[in-house]
């Protein structure tokens, strides 16, 4: 397993941008795929993108077009470009690291971070 340090949530206006960032510690980052998932107050935590070690990308029908997941394996880093925020896109983001395939779904990881709160005013 690895540990994963999320950053860069806060309080922003609907329209407007944040970029999350999941740094890893460990030395075997680029083989691991890297997700983002987030969870609203009484709600299940769903998949919002992933980045595999191959990297291929997915994203959540709500994350398509407005979400950019990248990483940078030189500074074990992943990164959420989200623009044009909306208040239902307020939660907790987690960043995941796992080597199952296809890497949709949170039992398809095994460590986790301990998240970060984005909250979207309207």
């Amino acid at each position: 397993q690895v540990q994963l340090v999320e950053s860069g949530g806060g309080l922003v206006q609907a329209g407007d941008s944040l970029r999350l960032s999941c740094t890893a510690s460990g030395r075997t980052f680029n083989s691991y795929n890297m997700g983002w998932f987030r969870q609203a107050p009484g709600k299940e935590r769903e998949f919002v993108a992933v980045i595999r070690w191959t990297t291929t990308r997915n994203y959540a029908d709500s994350a398509k077009g407005r979400f950019t997941i990248s990483r940078d394996n030189a500074k074990n880093t992943v990164y959420l470009q989200m623009n044009s925020l909306k208040p239902e896109d307020t939660a907790v983001y987690y960043c995941a690291a796992g080597d199952r395939f296809p890497a949709l779904k949170t039992t398809d990881y095994d460590s986790w971070g301990q998240g970060t709160q984005v909250t979207v005013s309207s």
